[in-house]
C-alpha cells in the first residue's frame, strides 16, 4: 500500500526555520506527552508537505537534557510525517571529518542518563529493534541531496550521544575515539529510539562544527567557535533539505527496511492487561498496532 510522503525536519543548533515553504505557518500541536519544543512550521516544498520543528525552540531555550523528545516525535507523527530528518551540530573524532562536513549517521552509542527514552512502560511494554537505528533509504536520499549541494558528506558514522550540557573532558574524548565513534553530540538520543517506536523512517544528518578536544592542533571547544561554523552549516543544510522533495517523491511504498512496521512484534503486554490511560497516550505513535 502506498501513502503520501510528508517530510519532517527537526532542526538543531543554528537551524531554527526553513525558508521557501509555500503557504508556511507556525501551528500549535498538542500531545499527551506535553508541549513540543516550539510551534511547528508547516507548508509545502515543491508540492510535498513538510513540517519543521526547532529542537531547542526558537531562540535556543531548551538544553539537550530538557528537550521534550517524546512530545516532539509524537507531534511529527500526529501531523502525518512519514520521513523524519534530524539535523544537528556535532564534534568530530576523525581527522577526515572536518568542520563543515556532513555525516549521515547510521549507528549510535547512548551515554545519556537523565531523559525519558520510551513511549512504552508499565501497562504496555514494548521492545523495538535498534540494530540498525536509522533508515538506509532516507539516509541515502540525504546524502545525495548534500552531494548535489556541493557539501562534503560522509555516508555512515557512529554518533556518541553524551548527556551534556558541558563538552567532553580530554579523557572522555580520547576514550570515545578508542571506541570507534566518529562524531559526538547531545541530542540524537533518545530521539532516534522514539522515532523507531513511532514507526517513522529516521535519518540523522550531523554537521561537524569542531574536533571536540582530542585534536592536538585544535584547542578546547568553545561556543564562539561552534557558532562561527554553525552559521555556514545551517545555510547549506537549507539547500540540502530543498533538494529532498524531488528525491523522495510525492508517494512512497512501505519502507523496504521495515521502519514503518517496527511495532509488528514489539508489544509484549497481553491485551487484557494493558493500561487504558497509557493506551490513550499512544494513539498517534502506536495506534496502528494497538487499534
Amino acid at each position: 500500500m502506498q501513502t503520501g510522503t510528508m517530510i519532517g525536519v527537526i532542526g538543531g543548533s543554528g537551524l531554527y526555520r526553513i525558508d521557501g515553504l509555500e503557504g508556511a505557518s507556525w501551528i500549535t500541536v498538542k500531545t499527551p506527552w506535553g508541549d513540543p519544543s516550539d510551534e511547528v512550521l508547516v507548508g509545502r516544498l515543491d508540492g510535498i508537505p513538510m513540517a519543521f520543528l526547532p529542537r531547542h525552540g526558537r531562540g535556543h531555550v531548551h538544553s539537550p537534557t530538557k528537550v521534550p523528545y517524546r512530545a516532539n516525535i509524537d507531534a511529527m507523527k500526529r501531523l502525518g510525517v512519514t520521513d523524519l530528518i534530524s539535523v544537528s551540530a556535532c564534534g568530530s573524532f576523525r581527522e577526515g571529518f572536518a568542520p563543515g562536513d556532513f555525516v549521515i549517521v547510521d549507528q549510535f552509542i547512548d551515554r545519556t542518563f537523565a531523559r525519558e527514552k520510551s513511549f512504552f512502560g508499565t501497562g504496555c511494554v514494548a521492545h523495538v529493534s535498534l540494530a540498525h537505528p536509522t533508515c538506509p533509504r532516507l539516509g541515502a536520499a540525504c546524502a545525495g541531496a548534500a552531494r548535489a549541494e556541493g557539501i562534503t558528506v560522509h555516508q555512515g558514522g557512529t554518533y556518541l550521544c553524551m548527556e551534556g550540557p558541558q563538552f567532553s573532558t580530554l579523557a572522555e574524548s580520547r576514550m570515545y575515539r578508542g571506541w570507534g565513534c566518529d562524531v559526538i553530540g547531545m541530542t540524537n538520543m533518545p530521539e532516534a529510539k522514539l522515532a523507531r517506536e513511532a514507526e517513522l523512517c529516521y535519518a540523522s544528518v550531523a554537521m561537524v562544527t569542531d574536533y571536540d578536544c582530542w585534536h592536538p592542533g585544535h584547542g578546547a571547544v568553545d561556543v564562539a567557535q561552534v557558532i562561527a561554523v554553525l552559521t555556514g552549516n545551517a545555510a547549506r543544510a537549507g539547500g540540502m533539505l530543498a533538494r529532498l522533495p524531488a528525491l523522495l517523491g510525492p508517494s512512497r511504498a512501505p519502507c523496504p527496511h521495515g521502519c514503518d512496521r517496527a511495532l509488528d512484534f514489539a508489544v509484549m503486554t497481553a491485551p487484557d492487561r494493558r493500561d487504558p490511560a497509557l493506551l490513550a497516550k499512544l494513539d498517534a505513535v502506536a495506534g496502528r498496532v494497538l487499534g
